[in-house]
């Protein structure tokens, strides 16, 4: 058996990486391993685990390798018997009070790579906490090379293994928490971008027999992905914008690649900001739903959170980037809303963790009871908040260049951007300059992949884009 030599590392999400390079059927089987292990070091294992998967290249057979391991450390596995969205799993770990489940996903990546996500006996992105020990057992695990299997076929005959379809679960549950009667009968026309990935047909089998119009592109499985990366975000989604234009409807949707997010467009195509969309749904919520609570953000989202809390009179926690870091405060706190830059969006009263499809059922639900489109919605929010403008740029970098970006920014920390003082340094997660003004400027590398991540928020459209060529330059790149 080959097994990579240097230990597998779980990132903000997971592991992710190149199929056949080190992502491989061995090194998914150590993983699993990994899991296993941590199951009967805490008890979990007699709860037994979920197994799903997306619709990358081969994830429903690396899923089996997976459910083999599991089943062969004698823990019972229910193994999906399709392509199913990381957060009808997540619900299905909760609802069925199952010690917790392995995805294979690579969520938002590109076609090449693929992933190993481990969720929480809550539905949750694993704390780092809990990653650390599962990490330690993998590595003894690639050192040992010692893995327990049973062959599928076996395991589904002894009852090891069983196939458990959770959107029944899931469509309950959503039922539970909106109208979905009253938003079939919608007058709307709404394009749905699944971008490939495992959202295909959620949205019509929750609204699709009623008035409401939902036309969906990109509904196939296609492990390549042509033309896009599923990521929902603007430079991804002309094939979405261009839709909605020609088809004149009233917004497009997109989920990514494991539909654990959210991107929108909208009547105009034109892309909203995931700052944008974060605040028109704790808006939502707080005014159209008159609930309260506690608001969840992480260091890469915006700042229109802290006026919206001052309005409503709710607090406002930060935590570093990574649902991992927001759903322990959501579940200790219980936290009306919980959120990060990427587009994933957590909600009371469901699970501590992401849900790209429920954050959309929410949107068009603001859209309905306010009468108004995306665009309108957004002039709302100015109009409580003031003009808040968002963008990031990704770029990719060698390696080895790591701690000399590093060291670059923390001996050369500015005292003041683009004539603004800075009142703020902090690096508790990347570089992230607060100025005088409310403008911030991060600079981060990413947890899953090697890129480094320039972000910006400020007040008109040519600041930010000033801003960002100020970061680069900082950074060196």
């Amino acid at each position: 058996m080959r097994l990579i030599e240097s230990p597998i590392k779980f990132g903000t999400d997971g592991w992710r990486g190149v199929i056949a390079q080190d992502f491989t059927f061995d090194n998914v089987r150590a993983c699993a391993q990994g899991v296993a292990d941590y199951l009967k070091q805490t008890g979990l294992a007699q709860r037994g685990l979920i197994v799903g998967y997306d619709n990358r290249f081969a994830s429903e057979d690396f899923a089996s390798a997976a459910a083999e391991v599991i089943a062969g450390n004698e823990i019972k596995v229910y193994l999906c018997p399709k392509a199913t969205p990381t957060p009808v799993i997540s619900f299905g770990v909760v609802a069925q009070k199952i010690g917790g489940a392995i995805i294979i996903t690579a969520s938002h990546n590109a076609a090449i790579w693929n992933g190993f996500k481990y969720k929480s006996e809550f539905g949750t992105s694993a704390p780092s906490e809990v990653t650390a020990k599962i990490e330690g057992n993998i590595t003894h695990t690639l050192a040992t090379g010692k893995i327990n299997q049973m062959p599928l076929a076996k395991a589904l005959e002894q009852g090891m293994v069983e196939y458990l379809d959770l959107t029944p679960f899931y469509s309950h549950q959503l039922a539970k928490l909106i109208d979905l009667n009253e938003l079939r009968q919608a007058k709307l026309k709404v394009v749905v971008d699944p971008m490939y990935g495992a959202g295909i047909g959620y949205f019509k089998m929750l609204l699709g027999d009623g008035a409401i119009e939902l036309i969906e592109i990109n509904n196939e499985r296609n492990p390549l992905f042509p033309g896009i990366q599923p990521e929902p975000i603007a430079a991804n989604l002309a094939k979405l914008s261009a839709t909605v234009k020609k088809q004149g409807a009233n917004i497009g949707l997109a989920t990514d690649g494991d539909a654990d997010r959210i991107g929108i467009v909208d009547e105009n195509g034109v892309f909203l900001t995931s700052l944008q969309v974060f605040a028109l749904l704790a808006l939502y919520l707080m005014e159209i739903r008159s609930e309260r609570g506690l608001i969840v953000k992480t260091i890469t989202t915006t700042s229109m959170l802290y006026r919206l809390g001052e309005i409503f009179k709710v607090p406002v926690r930060e935590t570093p980037v990574g649902f991992k870091y927001v759903a322990p405060i959501m579940i200790a706190e219980n936290a009306l809303i919980g959120g990060e830059e990427s587009g994933g969006y957590g909600f009371r009263g469901h699970m501590p963790e992401r849900d790209g499809i429920l954050a959309g059922l929410y949107f068009l639900d603001l859209m309905l009871k306010t009468g108004k489109n995306p665009s309108e919605l957004i002039d709302y929010l100015y109009n409580k908040v003031g003009p808040h403008y968002f963008k990031r740029v990704d770029i990719e970098f060698p390696e080895e260049e790591r701690q000399v970006i590093i060291n670059r920014i923390k001996h050369n920390l500015p005292k003041s951007i683009d004539g603004i003082k800075v009142v703020n340094s902090d690096t508790k997660d990347g570089f992230r300059f607060t100025l005088a003004d409310t403008t911030w400027l991060l600079i981060r590398f990413s947890g899953t992949e090697p890129v480094l991540r320039i972000y910006t928020e400020s007040n008109t459209p040519a600041r930010v884009e000033r801003l960002l060529e100020l970061g680069k330059e900082l950074a060196g790149v």
